[in-house]
């Protein structure tokens, strides 16, 4: 038996990812009323800022159910996204966000040094993610001012 590989498109690619990022700002469930971690392979991996890389969809689940415990709400800022098609497997997504953490709001560009910023690597092949690596800053509210001196005494 040979492995086969279905060939997708840079569109076909940024459809599930946007499915992933919409997916996301509905309590994790998909356009189909599935759960978002179908659009992983079983083996996948994800990585996000403070947790580290979580292999597979039962550690995956338990990423998403950490960091989505802290927040009461997110919106992601579909208008406003850049991407960038590698001619391969990858895609980058840079966006922005706001919502409601467990320990106050945020909203992009408010203050300006704040949260709401991000960055996504997908390796996105045969119609799942592969590989999500999240980077931005996990500090929602902006309370974690007191370790950069650059910050200390700024209003939020």
């Amino acid at each position: 038996m040979s492995l086969t590989r279905q060939s997708m498109t840079d569109e076909q690619r940024k459809s599930v990812a946007l499915e992933y990022l919409k997916a996301f700002d509905n309590a994790g469930v998909t356009s189909d009323g599935g759960s978002i971690l179908e659009l992983f392979a079983t083996d996948a991996q994800v990585y996000f800022p403070k947790w580290g890389v979580a292999t597979g969809r039962d550690q995956i689940g338990k990423l998403f159910g950490d960091v989505g415990g802290t927040l009461k709400s997110i919106t992601h800022h579909f208008a406003e996204f850049n991407w960038i098609f590698s001619g391969s497997d990858f895609v980058v997504c840079e966006g922005t966000s706001h919502g409601e953490h467990r320990d106050g709001p945020w909203r992009a560009g408010v203050p300006e040094w704040a949260a709401g910023r991000w960055c996504d690597v997908f390796e996105i092949r045969d119609w799942q993610i592969q590989r999500c690596f999240i980077y931005l800053d996990p500090d929602y509210a902006g309370q974690d001012t007191k370790r950069y001196p650059w910050l200390t005494g700024v209003a939020g």
